[in-house]
Protein backbone atom coordinates (compact mmCIF):
# COMPACT_ATOMS: atom_id res chain seq x y z
CA UNK A 1 0.00 0.00 0.00
CA UNK A 2 1.52 3.55 -0.97
CA UNK A 3 1.47 6.08 1.43
CA UNK A 4 -0.70 8.79 1.48
CA UNK A 5 0.31 12.24 0.86
CA UNK A 6 -1.49 14.99 2.71
CA UNK A 7 -1.62 18.99 2.52
CA UNK A 8 -2.28 20.31 6.52
CA UNK A 9 -0.91 23.62 5.59
CA UNK A 10 -4.78 25.16 5.48
CA UNK A 11 -4.88 23.20 9.00
CA UNK A 12 -1.99 24.80 10.64
CA UNK A 13 -2.98 27.49 13.41
CA UNK A 14 -0.10 29.48 14.23
CA UNK A 15 -0.02 29.74 17.53
CA UNK A 16 2.74 32.09 18.78
CA UNK A 17 3.60 34.26 16.38
CA UNK A 18 7.02 34.87 16.57
CA UNK A 19 9.60 33.50 13.85
CA UNK A 20 12.11 31.81 15.52
CA UNK A 21 15.87 31.29 14.07
CA UNK A 22 15.50 27.33 15.15
CA UNK A 23 12.35 26.71 16.80
CA UNK A 24 12.95 23.16 18.05
CA UNK A 25 12.11 20.58 20.81
CA UNK A 26 8.37 21.27 21.61
CA UNK A 27 7.82 18.84 25.31
CA UNK A 28 4.22 19.03 26.26
CA UNK A 29 4.08 19.47 30.44
CA UNK A 30 0.51 17.38 31.35
CA UNK A 31 1.09 19.23 34.91
CA UNK A 32 0.92 22.73 33.70
CA UNK A 33 -1.02 22.03 31.08
CA UNK A 34 1.70 23.86 28.55
CA UNK A 35 3.52 23.28 25.93
CA UNK A 36 7.95 23.97 26.29
CA UNK A 37 9.60 25.07 23.49
CA UNK A 38 13.17 26.38 22.51
CA UNK A 39 14.91 28.50 19.88
CA UNK A 40 18.53 27.70 19.75
CA UNK A 41 20.22 31.31 18.69
CA UNK A 42 18.20 33.42 20.58
CA UNK A 43 18.72 31.75 22.93
CA UNK A 44 15.58 31.18 25.09
CA UNK A 45 13.36 28.53 27.01
CA UNK A 46 9.33 29.32 25.69
CA UNK A 47 6.45 28.25 27.57
CA UNK A 48 2.87 28.51 25.64
CA UNK A 49 -0.01 28.27 27.06
CA UNK A 50 -3.04 27.39 25.02
CA UNK A 51 -5.38 28.70 27.00
CA UNK A 52 -4.66 32.27 27.08
CA UNK A 53 -2.47 32.38 23.98
CA UNK A 54 0.26 33.48 25.84
CA UNK A 55 4.03 32.70 25.37
CA UNK A 56 6.59 33.42 27.97
CA UNK A 57 10.29 33.11 27.48
CA UNK A 58 13.15 33.34 29.63
CA UNK A 59 16.65 34.38 27.96
CA UNK A 60 19.68 31.94 28.28
CA UNK A 61 22.79 32.91 28.42
CA UNK A 62 24.05 30.33 25.66
CA UNK A 63 22.76 28.43 22.90
CA UNK A 64 20.47 25.56 24.31
CA UNK A 65 20.25 22.16 22.55
CA UNK A 66 17.32 20.69 24.57
CA UNK A 67 15.93 20.54 27.80
CA UNK A 68 13.97 17.94 30.62
CA UNK A 69 11.39 19.35 32.63
CA UNK A 70 10.84 17.89 35.92
CA UNK A 71 7.74 16.40 37.64
CA UNK A 72 7.30 19.15 39.95
CA UNK A 73 7.11 21.74 37.61
CA UNK A 74 9.85 23.89 39.21
CA UNK A 75 12.73 23.43 37.59
CA UNK A 76 13.94 22.52 33.75
CA UNK A 77 17.42 20.52 33.23
CA UNK A 78 18.93 22.65 30.10
CA UNK A 79 21.40 21.53 27.80
CA UNK A 80 23.59 23.99 27.14
CA UNK A 81 26.35 24.58 24.74
CA UNK A 82 28.90 24.99 28.28
CA UNK A 83 27.21 22.03 29.79
CA UNK A 84 24.02 21.00 32.07
CA UNK A 85 22.17 23.51 34.04
CA UNK A 86 19.75 23.44 36.28
CA UNK A 87 17.21 26.55 35.66
CA UNK A 88 14.27 27.62 38.84
CA UNK A 89 11.34 28.63 36.87
CA UNK A 90 10.52 30.34 40.36
CA UNK A 91 13.70 32.56 40.65
CA UNK A 92 15.43 32.38 37.33
CA UNK A 93 18.15 31.04 38.96
CA UNK A 94 20.62 29.06 36.70
CA UNK A 95 22.95 26.36 38.74
CA UNK A 96 25.49 24.32 36.57
CA UNK A 97 25.19 20.58 37.34
CA UNK A 98 27.75 19.42 34.61
CA UNK A 99 30.40 20.39 32.14
CA UNK A 100 30.47 19.46 28.38
CA UNK A 101 32.02 16.44 27.65
CA UNK A 102 33.52 17.71 24.67
CA UNK A 103 35.10 20.80 23.62
CA UNK A 104 32.09 23.87 23.23
CA UNK A 105 33.95 26.23 20.76
CA UNK A 106 33.11 22.96 18.52
CA UNK A 107 30.42 21.30 19.35
CA UNK A 108 27.15 21.82 21.05
CA UNK A 109 23.88 19.35 22.84
CA UNK A 110 21.49 19.37 20.00
CA UNK A 111 18.41 17.02 20.44
CA UNK A 112 17.34 15.36 23.87
CA UNK A 113 14.45 13.58 25.83
CA UNK A 114 13.47 11.45 28.98
CA UNK A 115 13.01 7.99 29.53
CA UNK A 116 11.00 6.01 31.65
CA UNK A 117 13.23 6.08 34.59
CA UNK A 118 14.00 9.40 34.28
CA UNK A 119 17.31 9.21 32.48
CA UNK A 120 18.18 12.69 30.01
CA UNK A 121 19.51 11.88 26.86
CA UNK A 122 21.28 14.21 25.21
CA UNK A 123 22.20 14.02 22.04
CA UNK A 124 25.78 16.67 20.57
CA UNK A 125 26.70 17.76 17.20
CA UNK A 126 29.46 19.53 15.85
CA UNK A 127 28.60 23.29 15.64
CA UNK A 128 32.04 25.61 16.04
CA UNK A 129 31.32 28.88 17.43
CA UNK A 130 34.16 30.06 14.74
CA UNK A 131 32.71 29.49 11.34
CA UNK A 132 36.21 28.68 9.64
CA UNK A 133 35.75 25.13 10.95
CA UNK A 134 31.87 25.17 9.03
CA UNK A 135 32.95 23.11 6.24
CA UNK A 136 34.03 20.42 8.43
CA UNK A 137 32.61 17.53 9.89
CA UNK A 138 33.24 15.78 12.99
CA UNK A 139 30.72 12.78 15.25
CA UNK A 140 28.79 13.84 17.90
CA UNK A 141 27.83 11.43 20.84
CA UNK A 142 24.84 10.76 22.61
CA UNK A 143 24.72 10.83 26.74
CA UNK A 144 22.68 10.07 29.38
CA UNK A 145 22.37 12.15 32.57
CA UNK A 146 21.12 11.44 35.86
CA UNK A 147 21.78 13.82 39.31
CA UNK A 148 23.38 10.69 41.11
CA UNK A 149 25.53 8.77 37.50
CA UNK A 150 26.68 12.29 36.12
CA UNK A 151 26.48 12.55 32.60
CA UNK A 152 27.25 8.95 30.74
CA UNK A 153 28.54 8.40 27.22
CA UNK A 154 27.02 5.52 25.05
CA UNK A 155 28.73 4.27 22.01
CA UNK A 156 26.15 5.63 18.78
CA UNK A 157 27.97 8.82 17.28
CA UNK A 158 26.45 10.93 14.27
CA UNK A 159 27.33 14.28 13.00
CA UNK A 160 24.08 15.18 14.02
CA UNK A 161 22.42 13.33 16.63
CA UNK A 162 18.75 13.60 16.83
CA UNK A 163 14.90 12.15 16.94
CA UNK A 164 15.26 10.55 19.87
CA UNK A 165 11.92 8.75 21.06
CA UNK A 166 10.88 5.91 22.68
CA UNK A 167 7.90 3.32 22.28
CA UNK A 168 5.21 3.10 24.65
CA UNK A 169 6.89 0.47 26.64
CA UNK A 170 10.29 1.98 26.42
CA UNK A 171 11.70 -1.06 25.41
CA UNK A 172 12.67 0.27 21.77
CA UNK A 173 14.72 3.39 21.09
CA UNK A 174 15.07 5.48 18.32
CA UNK A 175 18.09 8.05 16.92
CA UNK A 176 18.09 9.75 13.99
CA UNK A 177 21.42 10.15 12.37
CA UNK A 178 20.26 13.27 10.05
CA UNK A 179 23.22 13.94 8.24
CA UNK A 180 23.43 10.17 6.71
CA UNK A 181 19.55 10.40 6.21
CA UNK A 182 19.18 7.32 8.65
CA UNK A 183 16.97 6.72 11.09
CA UNK A 184 18.10 4.00 13.73
CA UNK A 185 15.95 1.96 16.40
CA UNK A 186 17.51 0.21 19.10
CA UNK A 187 16.68 -2.60 22.11
CA UNK A 188 16.53 -0.66 25.17
CA UNK A 189 16.80 -1.97 28.69
CA UNK A 190 15.06 0.38 30.88
CA UNK A 191 16.40 -1.17 33.70
CA UNK A 192 20.26 -0.63 32.83
CA UNK A 193 19.52 2.75 30.65
CA UNK A 194 21.53 0.72 28.41
CA UNK A 195 20.98 0.52 24.46
CA UNK A 196 21.78 -2.21 21.76
CA UNK A 197 21.25 -4.52 19.00
CA UNK A 198 21.25 -1.64 16.56
CA UNK A 199 19.55 -1.76 13.40
CA UNK A 200 18.12 0.29 10.60
CA UNK A 201 14.55 1.64 11.04
CA UNK A 202 13.92 3.91 8.29
CA UNK A 203 16.04 6.19 5.88
CA UNK A 204 15.08 9.34 3.87
CA UNK A 205 16.44 10.13 0.61
CA UNK A 206 18.42 13.09 0.30
CA UNK A 207 16.85 14.73 -2.28
CA UNK A 208 13.49 14.93 0.04
CA UNK A 209 15.46 15.89 3.14
CA UNK A 210 16.92 14.73 6.33
CA UNK A 211 15.41 13.32 9.03
CA UNK A 212 15.39 15.52 12.16
CA UNK A 213 13.03 16.02 15.76
CA UNK A 214 10.53 12.72 16.32
CA UNK A 215 7.81 11.76 18.23
CA UNK A 216 5.85 8.15 19.03
CA UNK A 217 2.16 8.49 18.70
CA UNK A 218 -0.18 6.09 20.72
CA UNK A 219 -0.31 3.29 18.12
CA UNK A 220 3.44 3.14 17.49
CA UNK A 221 3.90 5.21 14.72
CA UNK A 222 7.24 7.34 14.78
CA UNK A 223 6.94 10.60 13.45
CA UNK A 224 10.07 12.39 11.93
CA UNK A 225 10.52 15.92 10.96
CA UNK A 226 11.58 15.98 7.60
CA UNK A 227 14.15 18.90 7.81
CA UNK A 228 14.19 20.54 4.03
CA UNK A 229 11.36 18.25 2.82
CA UNK A 230 8.66 20.16 4.18
CA UNK A 231 6.43 17.50 5.66
CA UNK A 232 6.11 15.41 8.50
CA UNK A 233 6.49 11.39 7.67
CA UNK A 234 5.20 8.72 9.90
CA UNK A 235 6.72 5.71 10.03
CA UNK A 236 4.60 1.96 11.30
CA UNK A 237 6.65 0.71 13.79
CA UNK A 238 8.12 -1.94 11.17
CA UNK A 239 9.73 0.81 9.55
CA UNK A 240 7.68 1.43 6.36
CA UNK A 241 5.90 5.01 6.00
CA UNK A 242 2.24 5.10 5.36
CA UNK A 243 1.67 9.34 5.79
CA UNK A 244 3.28 12.25 4.54
CA UNK A 245 1.74 15.60 6.11
CA UNK A 246 2.80 18.39 4.23
CA UNK A 247 3.45 21.49 6.06
CA UNK A 248 3.40 25.53 5.44
CA UNK A 249 7.48 25.19 5.83
CA UNK A 250 9.88 24.07 4.20
CA UNK A 251 12.19 23.25 7.33
CA UNK A 252 10.13 21.63 10.28
CA UNK A 253 12.48 20.60 13.30
CA UNK A 254 10.60 18.43 15.62
CA UNK A 255 6.62 17.70 16.49
CA UNK A 256 4.93 16.87 19.64
CA UNK A 257 1.63 15.78 21.04
CA UNK A 258 -0.12 18.08 23.65
CA UNK A 259 -3.32 18.88 24.55
CA UNK A 260 -5.48 17.38 27.74
CA UNK A 261 -6.31 14.67 25.03
CA UNK A 262 -2.91 14.69 23.48
CA UNK A 263 -4.21 14.65 20.30
CA UNK A 264 -3.17 18.21 18.84
CA UNK A 265 0.84 18.02 17.37
CA UNK A 266 2.72 20.87 17.59
CA UNK A 267 5.17 21.70 15.18
CA UNK A 268 8.23 23.88 15.19
CA UNK A 269 10.92 24.84 12.40
CA UNK A 270 13.86 27.23 10.97
CA UNK A 271 13.68 30.39 9.23
CA UNK A 272 17.64 30.71 9.72
CA UNK A 273 19.10 29.62 6.54
CA UNK A 274 16.32 31.13 4.26
CA UNK A 275 16.35 33.54 1.63
CA UNK A 276 14.95 36.37 1.53
CA UNK A 277 12.68 35.33 -1.18
CA UNK A 278 12.27 31.88 0.41
CA UNK A 279 10.71 33.95 3.83
CA UNK A 280 8.55 35.56 1.96
CA UNK A 281 6.98 32.68 0.58
CA UNK A 282 7.03 31.12 4.59
CA UNK A 283 5.12 33.62 6.52
CA UNK A 284 5.28 31.19 9.01
CA UNK A 285 8.32 29.90 9.11
CA UNK A 286 9.91 29.57 12.62
CA UNK A 287 6.46 30.14 14.34
CA UNK A 288 4.69 27.93 16.35
CA UNK A 289 2.43 25.73 14.57
CA UNK A 290 -0.17 23.10 15.91
CA UNK A 291 -3.06 21.29 13.84
CA UNK A 292 -5.01 18.05 15.27
CA UNK A 293 -3.87 14.38 13.21
CA UNK A 294 -6.37 12.11 13.93
CA UNK A 295 -4.25 10.01 16.47
CA UNK A 296 -2.73 11.00 19.84
CA UNK A 297 0.24 10.93 21.59
CA UNK A 298 2.27 9.55 24.35
CA UNK A 299 2.96 10.96 28.03
CA UNK A 300 5.96 12.50 28.35
CA UNK A 301 8.52 11.38 30.70
CA UNK A 302 9.54 13.71 33.17
CA UNK A 303 13.64 14.46 34.96
CA UNK A 304 14.24 11.77 37.83
CA UNK A 305 10.98 10.86 37.84
CA UNK A 306 9.59 6.93 36.92
CA UNK A 307 7.14 6.96 34.40
CA UNK A 308 4.23 4.23 35.16
CA UNK A 309 3.29 2.37 32.21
Amino acid sequence: MSAVIQDVAAQCEVRVDYAALTGESPVWSALEQRLYWIDIQQPALHRFDPASGRDEHWLLPAQIGCYALDPEGTRVILGLRPGIFEFSLRTGALQPLAAAPYDPALFRFNDGGCDSMGRFWLGTMFDPVDKRHAGEKARGQYHSYTESTGLVAHSDAAVIANGVAWDSDYRRLYIAHSEEGVIYAFDYDITSGQPGGRRVFATVPPKLGVPDGGAVDAEGGYWSAINGGGRLRRFHADGRHDRDLLLPVSKPTMCAFGGPHLDTLYVTSQSDGLTAEQRAAQPLAGKLLSFTPGVRGLPTAAFGAVHRI
